[in-house]
């Protein structure tokens, strides 16, 4: 499109009181509804906090630098834009409306800023960590769906840190992938996995993120969890993490992951266990049972409460690939 010849809406003598609505009428022509409603939504609330907190000049300048040295942070394996999503609870709030869970699934978490792709594939009973200064631990799982039947063939991303707190990826020397891996779930749904049992850590705080989190008198620890991600056509994808209950860090996660449902406590391996899995009687053992919801079920819900969220603002709305816009017909 030539931008110079479009006829934008003609605004005049603007004011604190009228540069909002001037703002959103030059944005009102865009022809795609979902990213006008978007504009018109952040515009509102930009303008009006500057309006409530009074926001200066060496504020509004503070925030620009800001920004930009966040973006200035971010390389290939590590992304400081999603941290600072994380730390101010927007990561787990955006999960939680584009992921609603029925009663009984299982809830979402946070992605984190360490999650790669480059990973490889294992079987069963892999050992995704080689660090010999970490305990060892048994993992067992199944997925099944809303109904209790197991799901075959879904793609499970498994993470983790080290025995120290850090991801394979923050060591620059570091030699091929540990304590991650993805694997998939055998016809009755199980997988198994040996790791090592997760310990508390800080997030990265030696960037913009970190001296926010100063500014704010907030600790940067997160408690000891394993990250996972769920994918199967036609079933909603799923990032969630397990964490250990009785974390000193459990109420207080710096980046507010944690939920009541995904709490999980270890125990020792019987003389049965041990055989089975061929680990040593008493070794630490985790299970758990995940429950992933189908798309249809996730877009019903989604659908129901982006209708409802709307009719709250006094908006009628419409879906619109599979959006909410406000429906002006």
């Amino acid at each position: 499109m030539d931008s110079s010849k479009t006829q934008s809406p003609q605004v005049k003598n603007l004011t604190i009181e009228n540069i909002t609505e001037n703002t959103i009428l030059a944005n009102s022509q865009a022809p795609d509804a979902r990213i006008k409603y978007l504009f018109d939504r952040l515009i509102t609330h930009l303008h009006d906090f500057a309006r409530e907190t009074r926001l200066s000049s060496n504020e509004w300048m503070a925030g620009i630098k800001f920004l930009t040295a966040v973006g200035h942070t971010c390389s290939d394996v590590r992304q400081e834009f999603i941290l600072l999503s994380d730390i101010l609870g927007l990561s787990l709030l955006v999960d939680s409306i584009d992921h609603p869970k029925p009663p009984n699934s299982t809830e979402g978490s946070v992605l984190g800023p360490f999650h790669t792709h480059e990973v490889d594939e294992v079987a069963h009973g892999d050992a995704i960590s080689h660090d010999c200064n970490g305990e060892p631990c048994l993992v067992l799982c199944t997925i099944k769906d809303g109904n209790g039947d197991p799901i075959e063939g879904v793609k499970i991303d498994i993470w983790e840190t080290d025995s120290s707190g850090r991801y394979d990826v923050q060591y620059e020397d570091r030699e091929g992938r540990d304590g991650r891996c993805t694997m998939r779930s055998d016809a009755d749904g199980n997988f198994w996995f040996k790791a090592i049992k997760p310990v508390p850590y800080p997030i990265p705080n030696d960037g913009p993120v970190g001296q926010l989190l100063i500014k704010l008198h907030r600790h940067c620890y997160r408690p000891a969890h394993l990250h996972f991600m769920f994918e199967k056509a036609g079933y909603d994808p799923l990032i969630t993490a397990l964490y250990l209950r009785n974390d000193p860090f459990q109420s207080s996660d710096a980046v507010f992951g944690v939920k009541e449902s995904l709490l999980v406590e270890f125990y020792a391996a019987d003389a049965m266990i041990a055989k089975q899995y061929e680990v040593k009687p008493g070794s630490l053992v985790l299970e758990h049972d995940f429950v992933l919801v189908t798309d249809e079920e996730a877009s019903e819900l989604r659908n129901e409460r982006s209708k409802q969220a709307l009719a709250d603002l006094g908006m009628k709305a419409k879906i619109v690939d599979g959006l909410p816009v406000p429906d002006v017909d």
